[in-house]
Protein backbone atom coordinates (compact mmCIF):
# COMPACT_ATOMS: atom_id res chain seq x y z
CA UNK A 1 0.00 0.00 0.00
CA UNK A 2 2.77 2.36 0.88
CA UNK A 3 4.42 1.45 -2.70
CA UNK A 4 1.26 2.32 -4.30
CA UNK A 5 0.69 5.87 -2.49
CA UNK A 6 4.57 6.78 -3.46
CA UNK A 7 3.66 5.96 -7.04
CA UNK A 8 0.85 8.00 -6.80
CA UNK A 9 2.09 11.13 -5.45
CA UNK A 10 5.03 10.84 -7.65
CA UNK A 11 2.66 10.78 -10.50
CA UNK A 12 0.26 13.84 -9.17
CA UNK A 13 3.80 15.56 -8.81
CA UNK A 14 4.96 15.19 -12.32
CA UNK A 15 1.25 15.97 -13.42
CA UNK A 16 1.47 19.66 -11.70
CA UNK A 17 5.25 20.17 -12.87
CA UNK A 18 3.89 19.63 -16.41
CA UNK A 19 0.83 21.92 -15.63
CA UNK A 20 3.11 24.54 -14.28
CA UNK A 21 5.42 24.36 -17.54
CA UNK A 22 2.08 24.34 -19.98
CA UNK A 23 1.15 27.61 -18.34
CA UNK A 24 2.43 31.22 -19.97
CA UNK A 25 5.12 32.46 -18.38
CA UNK A 26 4.74 35.56 -16.24
CA UNK A 27 7.09 38.19 -14.85
CA UNK A 28 8.34 37.51 -11.71
CA UNK A 29 6.54 39.42 -8.79
CA UNK A 30 8.06 42.90 -8.37
CA UNK A 31 9.21 43.07 -11.94
CA UNK A 32 8.05 45.81 -14.39
CA UNK A 33 5.19 45.13 -16.96
CA UNK A 34 4.99 47.81 -20.00
CA UNK A 35 2.70 47.91 -22.64
CA UNK A 36 3.87 47.21 -25.39
CA UNK A 37 4.48 50.54 -26.58
CA UNK A 38 6.27 51.14 -24.12
CA UNK A 39 8.11 47.97 -24.54
CA UNK A 40 8.59 49.29 -28.29
CA UNK A 41 9.94 52.79 -26.87
CA UNK A 42 12.25 51.15 -24.31
CA UNK A 43 13.88 49.00 -27.15
CA UNK A 44 14.52 52.49 -28.96
CA UNK A 45 15.94 54.37 -26.01
CA UNK A 46 18.00 51.42 -25.36
CA UNK A 47 19.26 51.24 -29.17
CA UNK A 48 19.52 55.12 -29.16
CA UNK A 49 20.33 56.82 -26.02
CA UNK A 50 21.87 54.28 -23.95
CA UNK A 51 25.42 54.89 -24.36
CA UNK A 52 25.36 57.82 -22.71
CA UNK A 53 21.82 58.25 -20.36
CA UNK A 54 20.63 55.53 -18.05
CA UNK A 55 17.50 54.52 -19.44
CA UNK A 56 15.81 52.40 -17.05
CA UNK A 57 14.77 53.09 -13.11
CA UNK A 58 17.97 52.14 -12.00
CA UNK A 59 21.46 52.86 -12.46
CA UNK A 60 23.51 55.73 -13.48
CA UNK A 61 24.37 57.49 -16.96
CA UNK A 62 27.38 56.15 -18.14
CA UNK A 63 28.19 59.83 -19.91
CA UNK A 64 28.05 61.84 -15.92
CA UNK A 65 26.68 64.87 -17.99
CA UNK A 66 23.91 62.94 -19.20
CA UNK A 67 20.74 62.95 -17.32
CA UNK A 68 19.13 59.46 -16.60
CA UNK A 69 15.65 59.29 -18.03
CA UNK A 70 13.73 58.63 -15.38
CA UNK A 71 14.34 62.13 -13.93
CA UNK A 72 13.25 64.04 -16.90
CA UNK A 73 9.60 64.03 -15.61
CA UNK A 74 10.94 66.17 -12.71
CA UNK A 75 12.39 68.43 -15.49
CA UNK A 76 9.32 68.86 -17.27
CA UNK A 77 6.42 66.97 -18.73
CA UNK A 78 8.03 64.28 -21.09
CA UNK A 79 4.90 64.72 -23.10
CA UNK A 80 6.83 68.32 -24.08
CA UNK A 81 9.72 66.01 -25.88
CA UNK A 82 6.72 64.63 -29.03
CA UNK A 83 8.32 67.67 -30.99
CA UNK A 84 11.63 67.56 -30.65
CA UNK A 85 11.77 63.43 -30.71
CA UNK A 86 9.96 64.28 -34.19
CA UNK A 87 12.39 66.90 -35.56
CA UNK A 88 15.30 66.30 -34.13
CA UNK A 89 16.75 66.96 -30.47
CA UNK A 90 19.43 69.52 -30.97
CA UNK A 91 21.08 70.48 -27.55
CA UNK A 92 23.85 72.64 -26.68
CA UNK A 93 25.71 69.76 -25.41
CA UNK A 94 28.11 69.44 -28.86
CA UNK A 95 28.92 65.49 -27.96
CA UNK A 96 24.89 64.71 -28.42
CA UNK A 97 24.01 63.50 -31.44
CA UNK A 98 20.80 64.71 -33.14
CA UNK A 99 18.02 61.92 -33.37
CA UNK A 100 14.77 61.80 -35.06
CA UNK A 101 12.01 59.67 -34.76
CA UNK A 102 8.91 58.88 -37.17
CA UNK A 103 5.24 59.67 -35.15
CA UNK A 104 4.95 55.92 -33.98
CA UNK A 105 8.33 55.88 -32.42
CA UNK A 106 8.00 59.22 -31.28
CA UNK A 107 5.03 57.86 -29.44
CA UNK A 108 6.48 54.58 -28.33
CA UNK A 109 9.53 56.75 -26.73
CA UNK A 110 7.05 58.97 -24.52
CA UNK A 111 5.39 56.09 -23.73
CA UNK A 112 8.17 54.14 -22.28
CA UNK A 113 9.54 57.64 -20.49
CA UNK A 114 5.46 58.10 -18.80
CA UNK A 115 6.24 53.98 -17.27
CA UNK A 116 9.12 55.44 -15.72
CA UNK A 117 7.11 58.14 -13.05
CA UNK A 118 5.46 55.56 -11.78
Amino acid sequence: MRGALIVAMSVATAVNGAALLALPSSPAIGAEVLSPAAQRGLVLVEANCARCHAVRKIGGSPLKIAPPFRMLHLRYPVEDLQEPLAEGIVTGHPTMPEFRFDPGQVGDVIAYLKSLEQ
